[in-house]
């Protein structure tokens, strides 16, 4: 059959994209966006999607057709039916990955089970209504449907059963002979209808119709629809009416402290102090004092009586950020103030009762640290009463967008500068990136990114991380106008090397990162754009796998 990619032809002259023998058209992802959008608002959810999955339906039927016609090349079916898949990534709608596939022509057997992935409708759709609670991939379920109809021939119906629109990590399509479903108010979507003389006969006018996609709101301070960040915030909320002790856990920049924050302004202590100390940025010698407060004379330099910040969060909550590094003298009297509910200056006989609720938050790994000796287990089993651990932003990255809009509200107030969102490959670097520094480092990126920026223009890739930005491998066209994809010849002589030398995946990409620091001399901006990834990630990858960084 061949790579989809030799079936592409352009003519500039001619003005004519074809794949094979049909015409394309090369349309901007945000005009086909603004039409969806437009659909759904004047003709309300059930009829717009309606429309778009026999749309979608309609384009998937004619590259089946294509498919049909190329499967007496040799292929085996399923070779000839994947085409279909390439055929929609090509296309620019989805990456496809398949999962399960059970066919049979002759019985008209269908089952196919597939993961997409970069589905231009997903980022329609949550641009335009945020995350709700159903699917949303509809032209592109279409188009699964009726590629799958025409190939096999009879009515093969495709469902999405995980949705990035609706939190999902990824989008994911079950496909069957329709009559496998049983369910008409779903079929019911690939059945044309004659939407013009219905609103006529009933008279239905454009306010009833406009039963758009609810909004799943976001709470004001936390935001997040993952389903690792709904699971850490559902635990916050069943701790905040109580005033049990909690320990957040995760990597630093995550936003621990906006949770210890939302727990305090949420729970029955909202209207006392939120008192936060870093227990890391402290000296050691002065830790005791900050903690528990200190009387006049007690140390040289002591010349007023001062509250800890026990004392001054009585009353309210008090946040111990990065407890796992106090030292283990500090840890002794910790411990007892816990236990006591009471505190003593330094220089003081008297101790004095406390009313506060402790949130615990550390980056350590505690468990390590009791087996080194560097954390008491006893404080440890007085703080891990009701443990959150809060994921990393790589394994969230379904809730980056909304992140993105917060920061951009957020940074655009105060630059006074008002900016039209990031260009389609900006959101694609952004969703790549590792983000080593989490939510942190996003907030960072974000408001350089608002600085460089022209004002009521678009971020681009540019102004993100500082650097031009990268081209990955994508095709070219050669001088008869077919596309061609970037040094096919040398990327296949270099697998086969690696495959008759038996190296593995991760010994390659750790030789060339050795290699491209080498080349670079150290420079480690300059061994990125060799590698063609960006510095941060680089740096990311060189840290994870203990090489040095320059």
């Amino acid at each position: 059959m061949g790579d989809p990619l030799s079936l592409l032809r352009f003519s500039a002259a001619s003005g004519h994209i074809w794949l094979d023998e049909q015409r394309m058209l090369l349309l901007h992802a945000r005009a086909l966006a603004a039409l969806r959008k437009e659909l759904f608002d004047s003709l309300g959810v059930e009829r717009a999607r309606g429309l778009l999955v026999r749309m979608g339906f309609a384009s998937g039927r004619h590259d089946g057709e294509l498919a049909v016609k190329q499967r007496g090349s040799g292929k085996s079916n399923e070779e000839a039916f994947l085409l279909g898949p390439q055929l929609h990534a090509l296309e620019g709608a989805v990456s496809v990955e398949k999962v399960a596939l059970e066919m049979d022509l002759a019985t008209g057997h269908f089952f196919g089970d597939f993961l997409w992935t970069n589905s231009w409708e997903d980022e329609a759709n949550i641009a335009d209504f945020g995350f709700g609670e159903e699917p949303a991939c509809w032209t592109q379920i279409g188009y699964a449907s009726g590629y799958t109809s025409a190939f096999m021939g009879r009515l093969v119906v495709f469902k999405e059963m995980e949705c990035r629109s609706q939190g999902d990590s990824r989008c994911r399509i079950i496909g069957q002979p329709a009559e496998a479903w049983r369910d008409e108010a779903y079929l019911s979507y690939f059945r044309p209808q004659v939407i013009g003389q219905q609103l006529i006969d009933y008279s239905i006018g454009l306010e009833q119709l406009r039963a758009v996609q609810a909004r799943r709101q976001y709470d004001r301070k936390l935001i997040g629809v993952s389903p690792g960040f709904r699971a850490a915030f559902e635990l916050l909320r069943s701790a905040a009416g109580s005033a049990i002790t909690v320990l957040l856990l995760g990597e630093t920049g995550v936003g621990k402290e906006m949770f210890a924050r939302w727990l305090h302004e949420n729970g029955p202590r909202a209207g006392g102090p939120f008192i936060a100390v870093n227990c890391a940025a402290i000296p050691h010698e002065l830790i005791e004092a900050e903690l528990f407060g200190v009387e006049k004379g007690a140390y040289t330099g002591a010349q007023l009586a001062r509250a800890g910040r026990f004392e001054r969060a009585s009353g309210g909550t008090l946040f111990l950020d990065e407890v796992g590094d106090l030292p283990l003298a500090a840890q002794v009297k910790l411990l007892r103030a816990l236990q006591t509910a009471e505190v003593e200056r330094l220089g003081s006989e008297h101790a004095t009762k406390i009313d506060v609720r402790i949130v615990a938050a550390t980056n350590v790994d505690l468990q390590q640290a009791m087996q080194a000796g560097r954390f008491r287990s006893d404080l440890f089993y007085r703080l891990n009463i009701f443990p959150i651990t809060i994921p990393p932003l790589r394994e969230r990255t379904t809730d980056i967008p909304a992140l993105i809009e917060r920061f951009l509200e957020k940074y655009g107030e105060l630059y006074n500068k008002k900016l039209r969102g990031l260009t389609d490959k900006a959101m694609r670097q952004v969703l790549s990136h590792a983000w080593p520094g989490n939510i942190r480092e996003l907030e960072n990126v974000i408001e350089r990114a608002v600085l460089l920026a022209p004002a009521n223009g678009p971020i681009e890739a540019c102004h993100l991380f500082g650097e031009p930005a990268l081209r990955a491998s994508e095709g070219s066209l050669d001088a008869k106008g077919r596309v061609t994809e970037v040094h096919p010849d040398a990327l296949g002589r270099l697998c086969d090397e690696a495959f008759e030398h038996h190296i593995d995946l991760e010994s390659l990409e750790r030789r060339m990162m050795q290699a491209a620091m080498q080349r670079a001399k150290g420079n480690l901006s300059q061994a990125a754009r060799l590698l063609g990834i960006t510095r941060p990630q680089l740096a990311y990858r060189l840290k994870k796998e203990g090489l040095p960084t320059g």
